[in-house]
């Protein structure tokens, strides 16, 4: 599996609004709730929940999009690209579409949430499944577990 190589840089599909993240992400997550396939015009979106001292917006201004509140979404103003996600109150880390990156090759991931909602032929090789969110408790496990991988 390749690995993910720091700093890594990112931008929308214009090239108007670029990020870059300087740390490994806490969790990679593919999500198949409705709202997110929608979003992406794909059978689910992938996410890596980057500490947020390791990620910053280089080039251009992101506009706030999506359905409005919790959780708020990034794009770039111009081509409408879905770059990032903060969810306010919790400012530990940015959901960041590694697909966005130069080199997501690294992105595979490693739990599903909203299987409750998931396509029945979308598949992918992650490691835990949840019909919606894991449980908060579970959260510190799957991060040691995610750090832990060779």
């Amino acid at each position: 599996m390749p690995q993910l190589t720091l700093p890594q840089d990112g931008q929308c599909r214009c090239g108007r609004v670029r990020f870059r993240i300087t740390a490994p992400p806490l969790l990679t997550m593919a999500c198949h709730c409705t709202g997110c396939r929608r979003m992406t015009g794909g059978p689910f979106s992938l996410s890596a929940a980057i500490p947020t001292a390791g990620f910053a917006v280089t080039q251009g201004e992101p506009v706030l999009g999506g359905l409005r509140g919790m959780p708020e979404h990034y794009f770039c103003p111009h081509c409408m690209s879905w770059l990032f996600t903060r969810m306010p109150g919790i400012d530990f880390f940015v959901n960041v579409r590694p697909t966005m990156l130069d080199d997501p090759a690294w992105s595979t991931p490693f739990i599903e949430t909203w299987t409750s909602e998931k396509l029945p032929w979308a598949t992918t090789p992650a490691v835990h499944r949840y019909e919606g969110f894991p449980p908060v408790e579970a959260y510190d496990g799957l991060i040691a577990e995610y750090a832990a991988r060779p």
